[in-house]
């Protein structure tokens, strides 16, 4: 027996599915979903379609964000019983902008054991290949559905130094893209995601006015689901010269100590690079 093979009770998994290309979900997944008591679906028939492909017949329930809150104590109740319960999405990884999070809490709470099973997952995905800095990053989510309040919000980001990701859905893709070159600036970089995984998986990339007018001049431009990506704001350059403050500091500082080290502790306190510094203390010596 694999290691994929093993049932055990008494568990809730969140198994991640694919977000377009079947192969992309793994053995354990397939192993667990085969092996679970229910599987606690967002969309019974979306998933449905899911185990018919992979030959798998067990019992479901729907679990959205209209039930979650009524459903999630039935569910672990049956775990705790010793029943081993799937909770997936549409497609993708659960609880990221889908349901679930009410659910895990509550498990946590109640001391159940809760076990991932990582897989796809767009935001990830569409970062890996979209060429921005990945180190430091925010998931926004959705923005939100009222105008007033995504412009709100964007106006409010605009300033942020990691780079930004957002879902965004068809009919409302042409509006925020819009509302990015207006709030956030036409000349910040930006990168979408299409369909991302599918036959026809398309990547937009350039600063926010090219991509809003690549995607309005492309016909299946507003087709599909998107992630979009937004380059964080650039600090501003220090200034040029190091100014009057930074002087009057290596002037005291050089009265004690020598040039190297005065430049460094003045470079720390007023944010003007330490070469320069270096230079100036130099020539103030």
């Amino acid at each position: 027996m694999s290691r994929f093979d093993e049932k055990v009770d008494g568990v809730l998994y969140i198994v991640a599915t694919p977000i377009g290309n079947l192969e992309d979900l793994s053995r354990r997944a397939v192993a667990v979903l085969s092996g679970a008591d229910v599987i606690a679906a967002e969309d019974t028939r979306h998933t449905r379609r899911l185990l018919d492909a992979l030959g798998i017949d067990v019992p479901m329930l729907s679990f959205h964000e209209h039930n979650e809150r009524e459903r999630h104590e039935a569910i672990l109740d049956r775990v705790a019983a010793g029943a081993s319960v799937a909770l997936v999405s549409d497609a993708g990884t659960p609880l990221i902008s889908d349901p679930g999070y009410v659910l895990v809490r509550a498990a946590r709470a109640r001391g159940v054991r809760v076990c991932p099973i990582p897989g796809a997952c767009a935001v990830v995905a569409a970062l890996s290949a979209a060429g921005l800095p990945t180190d430091r990053f925010a998931y926004e989510g959705f923005l939100p559905g009222r105008r007033k309040a995504r412009d709100e919000r964007l106006a409010a980001l605009r300033d942020e130094p990691r780079t930004l990701v957002f879902y965004e859905s068809p009919h409302r893709i042409a509006g925020t893209l819009d509302a990015i070159v207006e709030h956030v600036g036409p000349e910040r970089e930006l990168v979408v995601a299409r369909e991302l995984t599918k036959a026809f998986e398309t990547f937009y990339q350039g600063t926010a006015q090219v991509v809003r007018d690549q995607m309005l001049a492309d016909d299946h431009g507003h087709r599909g689901e998107f992630v979009l990506m937004l380059a964080g704001q650039v600090p501003s350059e220090v200034p040029a010269g190091p100014g009057p403050d930074a002087d009057q500091m290596l002037r005291v500082l050089l009265r004690d100590l020598p040039v190297k080290k005065a430049a460094r502790i003045a470079s720390e306190l007023s944010g003007v690079p330490k070469n320069q510094l270096y230079q100036r203390a130099l020539a103030l010596k």
